[in-house]
């Protein structure tokens, strides 16, 4: 089927804001009207995700269908300005460039939605608005609930990622239209977006505890208000791999939720493999519902998973073996628990051991083995060999398995528990030790104990007093392998991933009391399940003019006592290099350095540095956008400070800079 791109059509809000949109149409939609597939994001349809919009929504035309790829208010060449995250504003943009599409010509009426990450979280946003055209949704890497499940807190605690994020969103966002889409206007509106630039990583810092500003946004607050089928995709590597299971538990409409072991990439593109081919399984969702076609698709299992056999722990990782199971409900009838208890000689066992009181206080820079929040396919970015943290822990584990051992979901660590300081972190790590000794990180999960009965009230411990906690770990899908072991392993901190807590405290473990609860599947793959090849639309002409690099180390200073832990992207954030899209002449280059140093003994040490340069442009048009971030924190306060400077032609055109200070809310 030919298909025809409109690289830029304008969509006019009741406002009279226009958003910038791209659209790929069969060709005779004109005489035939299709249904509609809606992608809808910030990240600038002309030049930041063209890359990946063309052969996705390319297919999608190729199939019959009118995609779209609309630009929020505010970012690329849309008029108006993005105050912040998934706004009420952000919604009613969408209800109204929905009802716009079903209205036009080449549109059957029917609408779909789609996306990945912000398009994942704001499909089912928007699907709980429930505008008349929207049908179905598609959301991939997104989460039910903003505050446990989001790039800004986990488990209570603030992640180093908020800034990180936060500073990318700033580059992001200081990004010029382009004259050639909007005219001589488009400097002017330029400095007027740099001028409303908000210090995102402010905005989450000032929030700490789930209160009114994460509960918008976030569907679990009222599941029914959902009334479209749901396919919902999740990936172990990834970092938004837990609300599927939620959304499958919860939802009452048609759903399905797939997920696989990729990172956070499109599975058509997933890594680490084995990718699959989604769009052609989008495309049966789509026809399903937008078509009414009977494809099939809702006589698939509510939850297909890949279960990982044995992982290396390396930080590069390209693909993983394993194989896909299904399950008919979820939860599966098919999932038991199995409960083993911790030991008072540190082992874990299917009865409870003798009384037993064990404690341990890490050092600081306890998690350098843990790999990034989020895997992006970038090189050493997963979870190298856990025995570099594991001498910060308090460890224990199995006997050698008789037997393999799958699990699927979340296990719960359900620990009886002491602190000697009234706020208090924990980190839990679910391990696989191999014959040769070499451990990989399977789960894990980070908690605040100020949070432990509540994460929108949370209260102070009591030093010395003991309580019953129930921390459930990420879920995952993995087989312990006849003749290895299980560790769980409990530290007080996981540095560099979240930030550290005002006390150097120890926590005491009451082990006759505590024990790991697995989600253990039964033997067999269950209902089969068999994915297409993966596949693609035709690719925009992309053209690498340096590879650029990515480095990723830590060291230690045995004199000061630091230890500092970077990261570097030179030429491209995730590893792609300095890249011209041709079709455009527009060249990209993003790098960004982040250093985070930490005393072993002194958790008010902690300091975290990111510094960025984002250069775009063609002849005779050259954009650089430089920042620098900095944050650190004393018992009381978290201090935040930003600076950045906008280039044209190498001519200074904007400087900003923010300096706040956030009261610490039990954190």
């Amino acid at each position: 089927m030919t298909v025809h791109v409109e690289e830029h059509i304008w969509i006019t809000m009741s406002d009279g804001v226009r958003l910038g949109a791209r659209l790929w149409l069969p060709e005779d939609a004109e005489q035939s009207p299709v249904p509609a597939v809606l992608e809808y994001i910030p990240y600038r349809k002309r030049d930041g995700t063209r890359g990946r919009d063309e052969p996705m929504h390319g297919y999608f035309a190729s199939q019959g269908y009118a995609a779209i790829r609309v630009d929020m208010r505010g970012t690329g060449e849309s008029d108006g300005h993005m105050a912040d995250e998934y706004l009420k504003q952000e919604q009613d943009d969408a209800l109204e460039v929905i009802d716009w599409i079903s209205r036009q010509p080449w549109c059957s009426g029917n609408v779909g939605m789609m996306g990945k990450s912000w398009g994942g979280f704001n499909s089912l946003q928007i699907a709980a608005r429930r505008p008349p055209a929207l049908k179905a949704i598609i959301t991939a890497y997104s989460t039910d609930n903003r505050y446990t499940d989001d790039i800004h807190y986990m488990g209570g605690l603030l992640l180093n990622d908020n800034l990180w994020w936060g500073t990318i969103m700033l580059a992001y966002q200081s990004r010029p239209l382009d004259p050639k889409i909007v005219g001589d206007e488009w400097r002017d509106r330029w400095i007027e977006r740099l001028e409303k630039l908000p210090f995102f990583p402010a905005l989450w810092l000032e929030h700490q505890r789930y209160d009114e500003y994460w509960k918008h946004g976030s569907v679990c607050e009222d599941w029914s208000a959902i009334q479209c089928p749901v396919l919902a995709i999740g990936a172990w590597a990834d970092s938004y791999t837990n609300p599927v299971s939620r959304l499958l538990e919860n939802l009452q409409v048609p759903r399905r939720g797939i997920i696989g072991p990729w990172g956070h990439i499109y599975p058509q593109d997933g890594v680490p493999g084995p990718a699959i081919g989604f769009l052609q399984e989008a495309t049966r969702w789509w026809d399903h519902w937008l078509k009414g076609k009977d494809t099939g698709v809702m006589d698939e299992p509510m939850m297909r998973a890949f279960v990982s056999d044995t992982i290396e722990p390396t930080g590069t990782r390209t693909t993983t073996q394993g194989r896909w199971v299904g399950e008919a409900a979820w939860p599966s009838p098919q999932i038991s628990t199995r409960s083993l208890h911790l030991g008072a000689g540190k082992e874990l066992g299917n009865a409870a051991g003798k009384p037993a009181v064990l404690n341990i206080r890490s050092p600081q820079s306890h998690g350098k083995a843990g790999g990034e929040w989020m895997a992006t396919g970038c090189p050493g970015e997963h979870p190298t060999d856990q025995r570099l943290d594991n001498g910060g822990a308090l460890v224990f584990e199995t006997t050698c398995l008789e037997d393999d051992l799958d699990i699927l979901g979340a296990p719960i660590a359900r620990l009886r528990i002491s602190a000697d300081s009234p706020v208090a972190q924990i980190s839990l790590r679910l391990n696989d030790v191999l014959p040769d000794g070499r451990v990989t990180r399977v789960s894990y999960q980070v908690f605040n104990l100020t949070h432990r009965d509540s994460h929108e009230n949370p209260e102070a411990l009591e030093p010395g007093r003991f309580y019953d906690v129930a921390i459930k770990l990420n879920d995952c899908g993995y087989r312990f392998a006849k003749g290895h072991k299980l560790q769980l392993a409990i530290a007080t901190a996981y540095w560099p991933m979240v930030w550290t807590s005002p006390f150097d405290a120890t926590l005491s473990v009451s082990v006759a009391e505590s024990a790991l609860d697995l989600p253990v599947r039964a033997a067999g793959d269950g209902i089969p399940v068999r994915f297409e090849a993966p596949t693609h639309g035709p690719s925009t002409p992309i053209t690498q003019v340096d590879p650029g690099s990515v480095r990723r180390w830590t060291e230690q200073d045995h004199e000061t006592g630091i230890n500092t832990y970077v990261t570097e992207g030179v030429g491209g954030l995730f590893g792609e290099g300095v890249l011209r899209f041709d079709e455009i002449d527009t060249e990209l280059s993003h790098s960004l350095r982040r250093e985070l140093t930490i005393r072993d003994n002194d958790p008010l040490s902690a300091k975290y540095v990111l510094t960025q340069t984002y250069e775009m442009g063609r002849d005779g048009w050259r954009i650089k956008i430089e920042s620098r971030t900095e944050m650190r924190s004393d018992k009381d306060n978290f201090y935040l400070t930003g600076e950045l400077s906008a280039f044209e032609n190498g001519v200074a055109v904007k400087s900003k800079a923010w300096d706040q200070r956030f009261a610490r809310d039990l954190i």
